[in-house]
């Protein structure tokens, strides 16, 4: 989705796409292109939006923290007002009124035939780019989306496939794209290979955040070429992760979390967002409902590095642990899980609506916890494992 450079939002035009977000009615993209602006731009705005969202509940605190500028700005304001010509009111009269326009009713404005003033000077004036005045949205086509589930497939059959095995594997399978386009792509789904050395790929890490120490290589053993891992108990070790989820028309994220001994799916929540709030609501969940693990496992990617979802470990004395760089394998547990579902929900029912995929993801998860049995479990069932557990110790 291609952003529509040179438009000016107002705040309330950005709190109803916020607020249209968040319904979680419709897919990121689906709203990008309504809008005619990219998904990242929503999301900034949503970050934004929840960031500032107790001022609504404290204006009086608000008010008062800003009351001195705002008395200094007034006499200023005053003191112009004064100075300024007949002429100089009227221009700046006329210049508030173009402030105020949309976009569209700007670019109505611009003559592109004036014989006296040029396309540039006019965009100038009303405060519009030239390149905006000229630009035609592109919105991300079928066809770029068909090769997002077709990645998205590749990936999770192959999961030691890297960016350039994927480019290979698409060129066979008939589509025409280039190597960098897809290492884009798989960053915006989120898919890294699970393969263990260092392989470059887009990655979701932010530089600012502190990036903690894998905690789990002790439950790691290897018998010849075969590497397993083995957690003893439950709640001894818990995983987070994020997977794109593929819909007709779009996608959505899946975030989830996993306890490693009884493979059990603790919580989850479908959003159309990837951002740190996804990833924090659904361990805010887990633990609102079951005992705190002692180490939490997660990659690198922003959303588990952020203060918020750190803070909230640290408040409940979890330890942090997070995936070695490029080593997906570090948190095997939850990849297996998402290709389970995968092949055993998604693919196969293809849904068209955002409330068939939810209601689809939480009838299957229900199944996987407490109907289907799990060979690493003596063919038991998961939640039933973890269950058991809690009422023994507790």
């Amino acid at each position: 989705m291609a952003r529509k450079k040179g438009q000016i939002y107002t705040a309330e035009q950005k709190t109803k796409i916020v607020l249209e977000l968040l319904k979680e009615e419709q897919t990121i993209s689906q709203i990008a292109t309504k809008y005619k602006i990219t998904s990242k731009t929503i999301q900034n705005w949503k970050k934004q939006f929840l960031e500032n969202a107790s001022l609504a509940f404290d204006v009086g605190g608000a008010t008062k923290a800003y009351r001195d500028e705002i008395e200094d700005l007034k006499a200023e304001n005053d003191g112009l007002a004064k100075a300024l010509g007949k002429a100089t009111i009227k221009a700046e009269w006329a210049a508030g009124k173009l402030k105020s326009l949309d976009f569209d009713n700007k670019k109505s404005l611009i003559e592109s035939k004036h014989n006296k003033i040029s396309v540039s000077e006019q965009c100038l004036t009303v405060g519009i780019s030239r390149s905006s005045y000229y630009y035609q949205p592109v919105s991300m086509s079928q066809e770029n989306i068909k090769l997002l589930h077709k990645i998205d497939e590749i990936a999770t059959d192959n999961s030691e496939y890297g960016y350039r095995f994927i480019h290979e594997q698409l060129k066979e399978d008939g589509f025409s794209i280039g190597k960098h386009r897809v290492l884009k792509y798989m960053g915006i789904l989120g898919i890294q290979a699970i393969y263990p050395t260092k392989k470059k790929l887009t990655s979701l890490k932010n530089q600012e955040h502190q990036v903690y120490e894998y905690l789990l290589k002790k439950y790691w053993t290897q018998t010849g070429r075969t590497k397993q891992v083995y957690v003893p108990t439950p709640n001894e070790v818990w995983s987070g992760d994020i997977t794109y989820i593929r819909i007709n028309g779009g996608f959505m994220y899946l975030a989830a979390v996993i306890d490693w001994h009884s493979k059990a799916i603790l919580s989850y929540k479908i959003s159309n967002s990837m951002d740190a709030t996804l990833a924090t609501d659904v361990l805010e969940d887990a633990l609102a409902k079951y005992p705190k693990p002692k180490i939490f496992n997660s990659d690198q990617g922003s959303q588990y590095t952020s203060h918020e979802h750190t803070q909230m470990l640290k408040k409940y004395d979890i330890q942090i642990s997070m995936n070695g760089k490029g080593r997906s394998i570090d948190n095997i547990v939850i990849e297996r899980f998402f290709r389970t579902l995968k092949h055993g929900n998604i693919y196969i029912n293809d849904y068209l609506t955002i409330k068939d995929l939810k209601e689809g993801v939480k009838a299957y998860i229900h199944k996987y916890n407490f109907k289907r049995f799990h060979s690493s479990l003596n063919y038991q069932k998961p939640m039933n494992v973890y269950l058991e557990y809690l009422k023994n110790v507790g």
